[in-house]
């Protein structure tokens, strides 16, 4: 997952929430986004799913002081503590925002999807699980965050070059096009409260992510259409993912940095 991720948006805005620097409305609005409307089912004290606002407010009462992101994938618990029955749930979702300080929580979202393409409606639920106080799973520092992310750049625009997939067709010159538009819109990358080595490091994740994406043909999930290089025989486009799958590895470990990064200095301060 490299795009941005349901849970960094609740976790930067509902961090910036907890720390006071917007209003509820605002956190709420820029977490739902695109989507219809989100819920948060299981809360301690609510019997019933609550709206996002109320659910926000329902954390911090509960002695949330910050939230951390986990995005996981099959044979990397990354962000994750357990105990086993949250790990799984958040492993299937491919994601998960673990609340910090006070009572021991965990959110994994489930996604509810209604009509054709282009009139999507999409309903969130956030399912409240009880977590393990414990360190995350390999999350790295911002600082390691940079140092990996330049090598895996690199490595990136490397292997793309060798598989004749970087600028190789007009797909994948739109695609790269596409990313340069939507980061010179000036859109927030995080919300407000965070260290600007976290804006730059989840820039970097997602343009990488967007290599990846590329690569990964034009379904950005191993489709690899002639469009975007040589490799067009099942083999080759497994080969091309394996190469990948270190990289995106990587992506991800930084992405997570980032949204975590509020968190971490809030603790070191």
């Amino acid at each position: 997952m490299l795009t941005e991720p349901r849970s960094g948006r609740l976790a930067a805005w509902g961090n910036a929430l907890i720390a006071g620097l917007i209003s509820p409305d605002e956190a709420v609005h820029r977490i739902v986004a695109d989507d219809a409307r989100h819920r948060v089912e299981g809360l301690p004290g609510e019997a019933d799913p609550v709206g996002l606002s109320l659910g926000l407010g329902r954390l911090r009462a509960l002695g949330a002081t910050g939230l951390r992101v986990a995005l996981p994938a099959p044979g990397h618990p990354l962000g994750l503590s357990g105990p086993p029955d949250f790990n799984a749930r958040a492993m299937e979702a491919e994601e998960a925002v673990i609340a910090s300080g006070g009572q021991p929580l965990g959110l994994v979202p489930e996604i509810f999807e209604a009509g054709p393409d282009g009139d999507l409606h999409v309903e969130v639920v956030w399912h409240c699980l009880p977590v393990r106080d414990a360190p995350p799973a390999d999350v790295p520092s911002l600082g390691e965050a940079e140092r990996e992310l330049a090598e895996a750049l690199r490595e990136a625009t490397e292997l793309l070059s060798r598989m004749d997939v970087a600028g190789s067709g007009p797909v994948a010159q739109a695609a790269l096009e596409a990313y340069r538009e939507r980061a010179a819109r000036g859109r927030e990358v995080l919300a407000p409260g965070y260290p600007p080595r976290a804006v730059r490091v989840l820039e970097l994740a997602q343009r990488v992510g967007a290599l990846i994406a590329i690569a990964h043909g034009p379904d950005g999930a191993g489709g690899g259409g002639s469009e975007h290089g040589a490799a067009v025989s099942a083999s080759q486009i497994a080969a091309r993912a394996e190469a990948l799958r270190p990289v995106e590895r990587t992506a991800r470990r930084a992405q997570v940095a980032a949204y975590n990064a509020y968190v971490e200095q809030r603790e070191r301060d």
